[in-house]
């Protein structure tokens, strides 16, 4: 079965307030917006924005002052006049790191900021994914709950029609119990279809924040496109996020590097002394020496040389966990289709016929009740259960198309 795949649609900001019912793309659009995680994640990109400011900026100045030369043996002993070298002295220092550091620095600060995207973009596609399936699973429910009640309100029918049957005596006393019998077997099926309702709107209301959250409307119809999925992989978000972590990785090798290249200071000096002898001025160079790199700069080059490629490895591995999950998903999704497909053409025709069949050689004396009510509960069973198998097929597409497609924030 050869099955076509589109990606979903964009979604549209739209502003919904609390209690009225969400339809599929405002639950998500409210989702991302407000999410407490979410603008948890948008709070590091901004702090990393901020951080990246400093970045490369030379260091602050430093104020140096002092005395110089001040006696404390002989005649001018603790005396600041009877020496002639003794002075007060101010200064200011500037450091220069070298031109690679600063660049190094910058290039980290880069890194971090995109690693902080990343990490915004896997929260935001993780938060809509979760808040889709939610929707989903929600929307499904309710209709497969729906389906149990439109049963449970045929039973009155047959209850008249028993009623009557037994009045005329064409019908067995204990005959009078088959549909309560069926309408409690009914009633547990519809308590756990009912928690699932529960469930899926507790779902629904972690990510929207609505504490009632309700849908309308229908979900969309949405395939997924195979190729595109496969081309599309190495821009997806938690791939974005291991490439931040390469960047990241090669700015520290960088700046590693770097140490073995000397940082300088500049240094001027202001000194004041006996009006007799005279103020003096002192400027001066400070260069660092990287002796001995050997057992200094080299080996933390080494270190941070191997954890740039414990970086490459870790996002090649990735995509290669990407790409065998993809194909995993788009397998369980031919799987759904073709399942569902069956259910629809075969599975809930068969059981509609043989309910009517039932039926008709019930109300015809040739069949007891219990079997014709067996036949009825076969078929509210095969009707739920291809509801769940189109939801089946509805949660496959959202998941494959929000963690492998454009569906991104």
């Amino acid at each position: 079965m050869k099955i076509k795949y589109l990606a979903l649609p964009t979604l549209a900001v739209s502003a919904i307030a609390f209690g009225e019912p969400m339809t599929f793309d405002g639950a998500v659009t409210r989702a991302i917006r407000e999410a407490p995680s979410v603008r948890a994640s948008d709070a590091q990109v901004q702090a990393s924005q901020s951080a990246s400011v400093a970045a490369g900026q030379l260091p602050d100045p430093t104020l140096n002052v002092g005395i110089d030369n001040f006696p404390i043996s002989g005649p001018p002993a603790f005396s600041f006049t009877r020496e002639g070298m003794t002075m007060g002295r101010i200064g200011v220092e500037q450091a220069f790191p070298n031109p690679a550091k600063r660049r190094a620095r910058v290039q980290r600060a880069q890194a971090d900021i995109g690693r902080a995207q990343a990490g915004y973009s896997v929260e935001a596609q993780n938060v809509g994914l979760e808040t889709a399936l939610a929707w989903i699973d929600l929307y499904f429910a309710k209709r497969r709950l729906s389906q149990l009640d439109r049963l449970i309100e045929s039973l009155d029918d047959l209850q008249s029609t028993v009623s009557a049957r037994l009045a005329s005596g064409s019908a067995r006393p204990s005959q009078a119990l088959e549909p309560s019998q069926l309408r409690a077997q009914i009633n547990d099926r519809r308590s756990v279809l009912a928690a699932d309702v529960a469930k899926a709107r507790a779902r629904l209301a972690r990510f929207t924040g609505d504490p009632d959250p309700d849908v309308v409307g229908g979900p969309p119809l949405l395939l997924v496109d195979r190729q595109a999925l496969i081309d599309g992989i190495p821009t997806l978000p938690r791939l974005r996020l291991f490439d931040a972590n390469v960047r990241s990785a090669e700015a520290e090798s960088a700046l590693a590097r770097a140490e073995k290249r000397p940082d300088w200071r500049v240094n001027a000096a202001y000194g004041r002394r006996d009006p007799a002898y005279g103020s003096t001025v002192s400027v001066g160079v400070s260069i660092d020496l990287p002796l001995f790199a050997g057992k200094r700069q080299d080996p933390l080059i080494a270190a941070r040389a191997s954890e740039e490629t414990q970086a490459l490895f870790a996002r090649d591995a990735a995509e290669r966990e990407v790409r065998a999950d993809l194909e995993a998903d788009l397998a369980e999704y031919d799987m759904h289709v073709q399942q569902l497909h069956n259910a629809r053409e075969t599975l809930v025709p068969l059981a509609k016929h043989r309910a009517e069949l039932d039926m008709a050689s019930y109300a015809a004396g040739k069949l007891d009740l219990g079997s014709a009510l067996l036949s009825t509960l076969a078929l509210a069973e095969a009707e739920v259960e291809a509801l769940s198998r189109e939801a089946d097929v509805a949660r496959d597409v959202i998941r494959i198309n929000y963690r492998y497609g454009r569906v991104q924030p």
